[in-house]
């Protein structure tokens, strides 16, 4: 279930287990307009909880649930699946888990003919492992600050990405290095 050398390779071929790591994030939220002077890194349009469900193992996720959790999101943002252009994953690193959640993401935003690019895809956890309880808000961090910046962060450690996404047959453009948004 560990990565035996210690690096984080979510969305990869080379996935070999996940990496434990520590830390704590803090969002301010504020309901209405922001007032001068305040800087607003991000806007929530909507947002989804679901319970992942019955599944094989912990590194196991259920796509189902996944994909109910990514249409409930979409439907309270009130946004068709083609206007989604990056997405944060979950991306545990592990060679089950994150081809089961690229293939709910698949099954929910990838099957408009109106998509005009590929959806940029990324996972906070190759940078700094899962942080378990902080897993979430650190994904949610990362998005917010390449919103801000207008830049999808590089991913690290990377060797057979291509390989994972020929594999699996999905259309998705997997960041390898920082670049501006598409």
């Amino acid at each position: 279930m560990l990565s035996a050398d210690g690096r984080c390779k979510a969305i990869d071929a080379a996935a070999d287990g996940y990496v434990r790591g520590e830390g704590c994030g803090v969002i301010v939220l504020h309901s209405g307009k922001a007032t001068e002077g305040q800087e607003v890194l991000a806007v929530f349009r909507g947002s989804a909880v679901n319970q992942d469900g019955r599944s094989s193992s912990l590194t196991a996720p259920n796509g189902p649930s996944q994909q109910a959790a990514i249409r409930q999101a979409l439907q309270a943002s009130v946004l068709e699946p083609h206007h989604v252009t990056a997405l944060q994953l979950h991306g545990t690193g592990t060679p089950l888990g994150d081809p089961i959640e690229l293939g709910a993401v698949q099954a929910v935003l990838m099957g408009s003919s109106q998509r005009a690019t590929p959806l940029q895809v990324a996972a906070a956890k190759s940078w700094i492992g899962h942080t378990e309880a902080a897993s979430g808000v650190m994904g949610l961090l990362q998005a917010a600050l390449s919103l801000q910046q207008l830049t999808a962060p590089g991913e690290i450690f990377h060797q057979y990405c291509k390989i994972l996404m020929s594999m699996i047959l999905l259309p998705f453009c997997l960041v390898t290095e920082c670049q501006p948004y598409m």
